[in-house]
């Protein structure tokens, strides 16, 4: 006699309890219900149209389909670890619901192509989220930087002082690199964008299937080419969890830099309450625990596409039972990642930029030394030399607690007689920014060329 299960007849004995949860995958894979009805649905349409079945069954399996539809938004559908997955366990529930008809729906289908077919629409229908989520921090960090293209900063190497630069150009450098993150899960959306469907369990089918049609019906712009490919491909999840990695840790730098600067010494932003938590014992804290915590989240990212890509890594083709575990990572990035990029976007949008304190941070910090040497330079000194002067002029000043601006006229006319009054105003923080007018530069001539040309990005891809 054999087992209860939807597949058991060619087996005798039934599994323990705890060896069926060991194999289950339907604690997670129930986030793929809408996708795995809205696939069944195609599939029947399909089988309909090609008369594989009959328009009397197809239109019971249709009825039932949408029934089911309707059950799952209302959150009647109880699933299952006997039935395994959500696959087995959608179509128990119809079976119950229309009869015996209801296993005609798997006709000229495998679990294979039917489980890949969901993955790519649940991969798919959650691109355009995210993508929308970075855009909105990208608007959020061109509005800040617009009003802050004068705002001059230390810009820093190795954390150290380096020379200042405009905090919208600061800002604008995390625009750019959510703009590639944006462009990669583009091209991410090409390789979800293609139907598995009818490729069955690995070799196709000898019913008359329509590939074209269900694919159609569903949305995606192209089919898989090869049965064995369709099956086992999961470079999509893969490109999503590398894409999203690579998100995160944009989103981890920021954030680094935001919870020094939130801090006593460095007081260059404070961050909403909104965003910050206490301490259980010091009353005075302010901690910046969400971008601790989305910064933390990076590593959890990072850990699931190690783990794809472990497992992926020997696989044999064509479908391996390893591969139910492609989805719990990808679903709990996509958990991770939504909510990160909200808070973030809400920390940015909200936070104080206290501009004069991150002023004075470049008055004292000889990060002016290379507009000296530059000065020199346009004085016809050598570069190489004007560098070696400048860096005695710094190692004089540390020794005798004085700035480059300090130095005097009879001391600089020591080095050239060409130098002349002109060298002080170079010298300060606000003018060094300005004359950095190369492209993509500093200069705020410059920041406001990046800012109004991003804002035109923004506008044609709404």
């Amino acid at each position: 006699m054999s087992t209860k299960k939807l597949w058991g007849g060619r087996f005798k004995a039934q599994a323990e309890t705890w060896v069926d949860e060991f194999g289950a995958s339907i604690g997670f894979d129930q986030l793929m219900a809408d996708e795995d009805l809205e696939g069944s649905l195609a599939h029947v349409k399909m089988l309909k149209k090609t008369k594989i079945l009959n328009e009397s069954d197809s239109d019971q399996i249709i009825a039932g389909l949408e029934n089911l539809q309707q059950e799952l938004h209302e959150g009647k559908l109880k699933f299952t670890v006997e039935n395994e997955d959500i696959h087995m366990n959608l179509e128990s529930i119809l079976t119950d619901e229309i009869g015996p008809v209801a296993g005609k729906l798997h006709t000229g289908r495998s679990r294979n192509d039917q489980v890949a077919t969901d993955f790519h629409l649940y991969v798919k229908n959650r691109l355009p989220k995210i993508i929308e989520e970075i855009k909105t921090i990208q608007s959020s960090l061109v509005d800040l930087a617009d009003k802050n293209v004068e705002t001059v900063m230390p810009g820093y190497t190795h954390l150290q002082h380096a020379q200042p630069i405009s905090y919208g150009h600061y800002l604008m450098a995390y625009y750019s690199m959510f703009k590639r993150d944006v462009e990669r899960f583009e091209f991410n959306m090409k390789h979800a964008d293609i139907s598995p469907l009818g490729a069955a369990a690995l070799a196709g089918t000898t019913f008359p299937i329509d590939r074209q049609f269900t694919a159609d019906e569903l949305g995606f712009s192209s089919i898989y080419t090869n049965s064995l490919d369709a099956v086992s491909d999961r470079d999509f999840a893969l490109e999503f969890l590398s894409n999203a990695s690579i998100l995160m840790m944009h989103l981890s730098r920021f954030c680094e830099e935001l919870s020094m600067w939130v801090s006593y010494e460095f007081k260059y932003l404070e961050l909403s309450d909104q965003y910050t938590t206490g301490s259980s014992i010091m009353p005075q804290k302010k901690n910046p625990d969400m971008a601790e915590l989305i910064r933390g989240k990076s590593g959890r990212v990072y850990g699931h596409l190690l783990g794809l890509l472990s497992t992926m890594k020997s696989l044999p083709l064509a479908y391996n039972k390893d591969l139910q575990e492609d989805k719990e990572g990808t679903f709990d990035t996509v958990k991770t990642l939504l909510p990160a990029l909200k808070v973030f976007n809400g920390m940015i949008s909200t936070m104080k930029v206290n501009k004069d304190k991150m002023y004075h941070a470049t008055i004292n910090d000889f990060s002016n030394a290379t507009e000296l040497a530059d000065y020199l330079a346009t004085k016809g000194i050598p570069f190489r030399e004007a560098h070696g002067i400048v860096g005695q002029l710094v190692l004089k000043g540390l020794e005798e607690h004085r700035n480059l601006q300090d130095i005097t006229m009879d001391e600089f006319k020591q080095i050239s007689p060409l130098i002349d009054e002109d060298v002080y105003p170079v010298l300060q923080p606000e003018v060094a920014v300005a004359r950095r007018n190369s492209y993509g530069g500093t200069g705020f001539e410059q920041v406001k060329k990046q800012i109004q040309q991003a804002k035109l990005e923004l506008a044609e891809n709404k």
